[in-house]
């Protein structure tokens, strides 16, 4: 069995346990030792942020290669229409390269707690909010998809990792479930045997 945390991460707050410029980090809220976070969430981002104290559960949450669903609500600024959602549903190609396809759609605004600060919003200018879910993890990418369509992210909270999320969860606040590590693949020790091949038809040797 493994240890797993669920943390509601406050915005401007690291996503590790210190920090050599005296911001807040994962210590001024979680008291438990031996637990290490399971991917990352920008300073500037809030919500779901996953810590365990067991590796191979840590790899299944963090690593792209296992395409774990993470869903973030983000406001934005402008009203994206369904044009543009439907380039995010495609996948974007980004700077970095294409995007997997985004499941995006508009939403009412989530009953969510204020953030501290306010997010700065132009009286002229509105604002909505999308549900996207990512299968991959890149740097800031939701930020980045939001742009590349003409719509910059005021905010942004993870909601969701897999099947974990923010549901009684305040800013800061915490809780610990106990789940089953994912089994280790086992591993004999010896390389695999190559196939033997035989000689090429008319093949000639190199001098």
């Amino acid at each position: 069995m493994a240890r797993l945390i669920l943390f509601n991460k406050p915005f401007q707050v690291l996503s590790q346990f210190s920090d050599d410029q005296g911001r807040r980090t994962l210590k001024d809220y979680i008291p438990v030792p031996d637990v290490y976070p399971a991917g990352r969430l920008d300073w500037d981002s809030e919500g779901l942020l996953l810590l365990t104290d067991d590796g191979a559960l840590q790899a299944r949450i963090a690593s792209p290669r296992f395409h774990l669903p993470k869903t973030y609500l983000a406001q934005v600024e402008g009203a994206p229409g369904e044009a543009e959602l439907e380039r995010l549903r495609r996948g974007i190609t980004l700077k970095d390269g294409p995007c997997r396809p985004a499941p995006s759609r508009a939403v009412d605004a989530p009953a969510l707690w204020p953030r501290d600060p306010p997010v700065r919003t132009r009286l002229t200018v509105p604002d909505r909010w999308l549900e996207i879910t990512l299968d991959e993890g890149r740097n800031r990418q939701v930020r980045r998809m939001t742009a590349a369509i003409g719509h910059p992210t005021l905010r942004l909270v993870r909601w969701r990792i897999g099947d974990w999320s923010l549901d009684g969860l305040a800013p800061g606040e915490w809780r610990e479930l106990t789940v089953h590590a994912p089994k280790a693949r086992p591993s004999s020790g010896r390389r695999p045997r190559r196939r033997a091949r035989g000689p090429r038809p008319n093949a000639s040797r190199r001098r």
